[in-house]
């Protein structure tokens, strides 16, 4: 028998991670144990949870009444955001696993769990909206579907736009991804499907690892991916190294008839460099999601150029995505079960 204890909360139930736990091919009968963390909660009451965690950790809140008890003999510990405390890890004597359904770990006692040389599973919760979002970006960006909404809706018929020398179908753009992790992953998923040639940098990525997931990606060098893509799209991490990385030199080694999507971070990308080029018509276009200061001001830059799309930071934004994140955390636990290795494993 494998014990497993869920913990629910006010946007992910305890039912769902329950369902999704007995369909972890753990290789024996699992018994769960289900405990809920302020799932009675309105919205903002429970936001305001979510910020004390977010801004104190897991030790800042109190964790769920009888669930330290509980785990003196648990195996498998699964939550959202409910927070996974130092006390809680202190009582795990057999604990084998911990998988929460979302990116950030700041309800987690990350050091206890590093001590304890426990494996720490995370999903990137929203994975797939952002995927869809950025190829979606593409068409916008590369088709002038939003400019040309805009236009129409203020009774202007505009048939010319800045990309006009440029515009093709996606099939015939190739496609560089800065950054292969789990969207990136995604979005190529996608792109093979479309008949969209691919290639990507990423130097903590094995190629050979890649084809045998089947996704069809050529890999270079960061500068050949700059120079040879139509299509840019960001995809990594914002980190001391990644901070600014897009820069004025990158920038300058794509083509004229080349578009940028970034869908990651604002922080990655050098704003000044971006906006000089849009500006000098050096790129043929962006398409931004993430911006530098949101919500964006009205004194921006941005809002004066012709041949970028802006939209709000909603890529991840469906009404799907967080409820049934108990699914994604399950399905990547059970392939980190049969292969031994997954991207989503936390190195600490």
């Amino acid at each position: 028998m494998v014990k497993v204890v869920v913990v629910g909360d006010r946007l992910v139930s305890s039912e769902t991670l329950k369902e999704a736990a007995l369909q972890l091919t753990i290789g024996a009968e699992i018994e769960v144990m289900e405990f809920n963390w302020h799932a009675d909660l309105t919205k903002d009451q429970f936001q305001e949870k979510i910020l004390q965690i977010e801004k104190g950790g897991p030790e800042a809140v109190q964790v769920p009444e009888g669930i330290v008890e509980a785990m003196a003999d648990a195996d498998y510990l699964l939550v959202h955001i409910a927070p996974v405390s130092k006390e809680m890890l202190a009582n795990a004597s057999q604990l084998k696993m911990i998988g929460t359904c979302r990116g950030g770990l700041e309800h987690v006692a990350v050091d206890s769990i590093k001590e304890k040389n426990i494996p720490l599973i995370h999903v990137i919760r929203n994975a797939e909206p952002v995927a869809d979002f950025t190829v979606g970006l593409i068409y916008a960006e590369t088709r002038n579907i939003a400019r040309g909404h805009r236009d129409a809706m203020t009774g202007k018929w505009t048939k010319a736009f800045p990309n006009d020398p440029y515009k093709t179908t996606i099939d015939q753009l190739k496609v560089g991804l800065i950054g292969l992790g789990y969207i990136g992953k995604l979005v190529v998923k996608r792109l093979n499907a479309l008949g969209v040639e691919v290639m990507a940098y990423d130097p903590f990525v094995d190629p050979e690892r890649i084809k045998k997931e089947g996704l069809s990606v050529e890999f270079k060098e960061l500068e050949e991916v700059f120079s040879e893509a139509d299509v840019l799209s960001l995809h990594m991490r914002v980190t001391p190294e990644t901070t600014n990385m897009v820069s004025d030199h990158l920038i300058s080694l794509m083509k004229p008839s080349a578009y940028l999507i970034n869908t990651a971070r604002a922080a990655v990308l050098d704003k000044n460099a971006l906006i000089t080029a849009l500006k000098e018509k050096r790129i043929a276009g962006a398409a931004l999601d993430v911006i530098w200061k949101e919500p964006i001001e009205m004194d921006d830059p941005l809002l004066q150029l012709n041949n970028v799309t802006l939209t709000p930071h909603i890529a991840g934004d469906t009404i799907d995505a967080i409820p049934k994140s108990p699914y994604l955390l399950r399905d990547v636990i059970n392939a980190y079960l049969k292969n031994g290795i997954s991207d989503m494993l936390i190195k600490l």
